[in-house]
């Protein structure tokens, strides 16, 4: 199996073209250049140092969200219009699931955590067990704090992971002593953990049967709602 991932759901873009065995290609740029001028071209680098193009790939994998709207919908544009040129497959990713298969600890819980501002991140607690790693909650738009005090809960380690740890990494660590943080090379979204998380559960779709997890609603719209309230 040979799979294109794309991930552009945060301010990092990365494409990655990856196999069971190996990853065979990948890049990820994070210059705070929009994706909709770097992913392409990411694309056709991955091809290029592959030594393959779209009639070579089994499946086509992008992050679903949640994440930037823009950027989320920048992604799935993209890969929809690879898959509908070239007739092949997607397989969607909720972001949080590739995040998390940057981590492989089978001792702690794995938090992947995304900042969603205003004191609330996107998350869900997971743990691994061998190749699979399982979801322990929904995916949730909630309260740093009271992520918190759900992960502590459980009474174990607990790795976090994410954009979010440069906003709430000193929180975490004076929260609890079984709280630790993953290496900073590990918190940017990465097209081949896309791939191995799309390889660990595939379920292809059709281009135009991709669906956006979004999880809250616009900033622009909130802001009108709110505004309409008062």
């Amino acid at each position: 199996m040979l799979i294109l991932a794309i991930e552009s759901s945060a301010l990092a873009a990365s494409a990655a073209i990856v196999t069971k065995e190996k990853t065979l290609a990948e890049i990820t740029v994070n210059n705070k250049k929009t994706h909709s001028e770097t992913l392409m071209p990411m694309v056709d680098f991955v091809f290029r140092a592959a030594q393959t193009d779209i009639s070579g790939i089994s499946y086509i994998a992008v992050t679903t969200g949640p994440g930037s709207f823009t950027g989320l919908r920048i992604g799935a544009a993209t890969a929809k219009a690879l898959a509908h040129g070239s007739g092949k497959q997607l397989i969607g990713v909720p972001t949080l699931d590739a995040l998390a298969y940057n981590i492989f600890d089978e001792s702690n819980l794995i938090i992947p955590i995304m900042d969603a501002r205003r004191n609330q991140v996107y998350s869900c607690i997971y743990q691994r067990s061998g190749e699979k790693l399982n979801a322990l909650t929904d995916y949730m738009a909630i309260g740093i704090n009271e992520l918190l005090e759900t992960a502590e809960s459980y009474g174990k380690g607990v790795v976090f992971l994410g954009d979010g740890i440069s906003v709430y990494g000193d929180l975490i660590l004076n929260t609890s002593k079984n709280f630790t943080l993953a290496p900073a090379n590990n918190n940017m979204q990465r097209a081949s953990s896309v791939a191995l998380a799309a390889m660990s559960n595939p379920n292809p779709i059709t281009y135009n049967n991709l669906k956006i997890l979004y999880l809250r609603k616009p900033q622009a719209e909130r802001e009108y709602e709110a505004g309409v309230r008062n």
